[in-house]
């Protein structure tokens, strides 16, 4: 008889958004006439960009022929992507990142997930919370989580609260940790750190030997100076931090899956025998067994995103989302409710009303409203209270949205 990993089975048996997914259709069910208009799940809806969908297209008559047709390519990624990487969000703004610590993969989320393949499971690991759920959810899979308690909180996960006491700020762990979880435009709150708030975290981490893994999946949609788009702009953070980033949200990638972890050779590990150990080589290790490289159609397309016309097409899609992102901000606004975010990131995230709760909140507003949004609760404990609108909608719906939540 085999066995499973229980692991598995200490996590709630339904993901917050096949839960709201659940939720919604049985609501289009019992109101086939509903008009519903979806701000939850944080999926784009503008078309790929002219320059990447014209990349594939070449790309795949390539196929067509014995001499440029591609069959297995390098685990980490080809170099021509690599490469443009490097020159273009790295070198541009003056951060010394090479070729060879770029790992290009099917997306930020599989590489957040993933990445706990190369720690040990004695590690004490710090998550902001409210936080991405993928975070939480890996590490107990892994067996670093401990057990679920009746709060919501797994017993071995350090927490660090992100409400409005801090203006969702975390405070530095009070207790030790090695691995720290950060995500900056942040997911969901849509708040960000300024570079003078992530330099104390940079520090932290030296001072405690600790590993951040920093999730810059939405660096693209930052407006203000002071915000760091790379943890790497921060002197010292190549000794201590691993970065994820993601052409999903930037440049609609999200249904053809591209994205890169950055992991500098500088950061090491300690083995259990107290060797220090290069994690970069442990990442390469990981990759090339368990994974055979992105599509290369796909890293063609997202190449394409770093040429002019390809630049000016990406801003374009992120211009347009902040847009809805601002509509959303004011009308909530308009409308009384408390909101952050939204200035640095297409999320907003806002307090429910007379102190309803998340769900309560959401179901009001899908059943009463028509609108659909992310309860803060399935974000953790901390997100009780809010919910989460997504900037990534058509433009039209947003109004019309609004112009409902505002009556």
């Amino acid at each position: 008889m085999a066995y499973i990993n229980d692991n598995f089975i200490k996590i709630p048996a339904t993901y917050l958004f096949s839960e709201i997914a659940k939720r919604v259709a049985q609501h289009k069910t019992e109101n086939p006439e509903a008009d519903i208009i979806r701000m939850g799940i944080g999926d784009v809806t503008l078309p790929l960009p002219d320059a990447s969908v014209d990349a594939m297209i070449t790309a795949a008559n390539e196929q067509r022929k014995s001499e440029t047709f591609r069959g297995y390519g390098p685990e980490q990624g080809y170099d021509f992507l690599r490469n443009s990487i490097v020159e273009n969000d790295f070198k541009s703004r003056g951060i010394d990142i090479e070729a060879d610590e770029i790992f290009v993969s099917d997306g930020a989320k599989s590489d957040t997930g993933n990445i706990g393949d190369i720690f040990g499971l004695q590690n004490r690991v710090a998550i902001t919370d409210p936080s991405y759920p993928v975070y939480v959810d890996t590490n107990a899979m892994g067996g670093r989580a401990g057990e679920p308690s009746a709060s919501g909180q797994w017993t071995n996960l350090i927490y660090l609260p992100c409400n409005m006491a801090n203006n969702f700020v975390p405070e530095l762990p009070k207790e030790k940790v090695d691995i720290i979880y950060l995500c900056y435009p942040n997911n969901p709150t849509g708040t960000s750190l300024t570079k003078e708030q992530l330099t104390v975290w940079v520090n932290y981490a030296r001072e405690n030997n600790a590993i951040i893994l920093f999730d810059a999946a939405y660096e693209a949609y930052i407006t203000e100076e002071n915000v760091p788009h790379s943890i790497f702009e921060i002197e010292g953070a190549k000794d201590i931090a691993i970065e994820f980033r993601s052409f999903s949200k930037t440049a609609g990638f999200t249904g053809t899956r591209c994205g890169y972890t950055v992991v500098p050779k500088s950061v090491t590990a300690l083995s259990e025998n107290g060797e220090k150990v290069s994690l970069n080589k442990l990442w390469l290790r990981r990759q090339t067994t368990k994974f055979n490289g992105t599509s290369y159609i796909v890293q063609r397309a997202a190449e394409a995103t770093y040429s002019p016309e390809g630049k000016k097409q990406v801003r374009a899609l992120v211009d347009y989302y902040m847009e809805n992102a601002r509509i959303i901000r004011h009308s909530l606004e308009a409308a009384g409710l408390t909101v952050y975010g939204g200035v640095n990131a297409p999320y907003i995230w806002a307090k429910t009303p007379d102190g309803i709760g998340s769900w309560e909140y959401f179901d009001y507003l899908l059943k009463e409203k028509n609108i659909v949004c992310t309860p803060g609760a399935g974000f953790g404990p901390a997100g009780e209270g809010f919910v989460r609108f997504s900037a990534f909608g058509i433009r039209e719906n947003t109004i019309r949205a609004m112009k409902r939540l505002e009556k």
